[in-house]
């Protein structure tokens, strides 16, 4: 298994590792519940260099990743049928150059989809997911730790947005982005001694209660904001429109991919769309659980859990639209029983609500 540039940090730090398509990767550190709370309330360092980065350079370099995605920023490679390949950040780092963020488990696949498309187009592509050390440093207090190590200026950076600059001596690139639901950034620097950052935020962040985060607390707080999961809640037989992404898609801005199957959609009206639930009898709702309106199966879990932070078990799933009414019960199959459950209003979570 390939394990990042921290793994003897996460082995000294006492994290327990799981391999996670192909990375050797801390899964939890303290245990979930503390560390999902603590990026609730203070802050959480996360290593995230399992993910991949695609680069694209060249004179036509915008024209391209205008093609292949939906937008700049959060932005998704589509097919011809408009369902995704993935969901990914789309970075500029000069008006030539931008840097393709995508999931672990898809870059291998997503950088060959990349270069399938690039005939006709004065670009170069690479794989440099290798060279990159990702850290995403979130929550409240994220601003306050990371502020004192870096010459970049963090308070007037807005969503999304990207600036090169120093963190602890070491070039990196920061964003103002992440996948808890909280404000924090991201930093990816090609350091050979990245373990200096790592160390520099806990040493600086101690008494502001940082504490090192794994996947399984990444996953939690990713589910109560409603962020998508692919290969869960989205995947190439999903459209960005079912998927209540549906801001992600500008028809204006020109021809991308999947472009006319999405106009196609949007005209003809979607048919189903996602939905959050949470359980009102006992049990979790795990992933691919059957979903029941009455006696009929009409969909299955995408994602479910039991959340830290409201106490009760929640999920996704797609239902057909004219189910999807805050309030509308439904049933999920758990152990040969039909739970009840209700249609909610979606994210469970969000830094405004609590």
């Amino acid at each position: 298994m390939k394990k990042t540039r921290l793994y003897k940090n996460h082995k000294d730090m006492g994290a327990k590792m799981v391999e996670f398509f192909g990375w050797e990767m801390p899964v939890e550190y303290s245990g979930i519940r503390e560390e999902h709370l603590a990026v609730r309330k203070q802050a959480g360092l996360f290593d995230v260099s399992h993910m991949g980065e695609i680069l694209v350079s060249g004179p036509q370099a915008l024209d391209y990743v205008q093609f292949l995605t939906q937008k700049a920023q959060y932005s998704a490679l589509t097919t011809p049928k408009g369902t995704f390949v993935d969901d990914m950040l789309v970075y500029k780092l000069e008006d030539t150059q931008y840097l393709l963020v995508v999931n672990a488990a898809n870059t291998d696949k997503d950088f060959e989809w990349v270069l399938s498309y690039k005939s006709g187009f004065n670009v170069e592509v690479r794989n440099v997911s290798d060279q990159y050390t990702q850290l995403a440093l979130q929550g409240p207090k994220a601003i306050d730790i990371l502020k004192s190590l870096t010459d970049i200026g963090l308070e007037d950076m807005k969503p999304f947005q990207v600036r090169w600059g120093q963190v602890c001596g070491e070039e990196s690139i920061v964003s103002r982005t992440g996948y808890t639901g909280e404000d924090g950034f991201e930093i990816y620097t090609l350091s050979p001694r990245p373990e200096k950052i790592w160390e520099s935020i806990f040493e600086k962040g101690e008494k502001f209660g940082v504490k090192p985060i794994g996947l399984g607390a990444r996953d939690t707080l990713r589910l109560e904001a409603c962020l998508m999961l692919y290969g869960n809640d989205i995947d190439d037989t999903t459209t960005a429109l079912e998927a209540g992404l549906g801001w992600l898609v500008k028809f204006k801005k020109g021809d991308f991919m999947g472009r006319e199957s999405l106009f196609r959609q949007k005209e003809e009206g979607v048919k189903r769309r996602i939905a959050g639930f949470e359980m009102l009898g006992r049990g979790i709702a795990r992933h691919d659980y059957p979903v029941f309106i009455g006696e009929e199966e009409v969909s299955k879990v995408t994602s479910g859990t039991f959340s830290p932070s409201f106490k009760k078990s929640i999920g996704l799933t797609y239902l057909p639209v004219q189910y999807l009414e805050p309030g509308t019960h439904i049933a999920i199959g758990i152990r040969d029983k039909k739970v009840e459950a209700k249609v909610v209003d979606m994210p469970f979570y969000s830094r405004k609500n609590g």
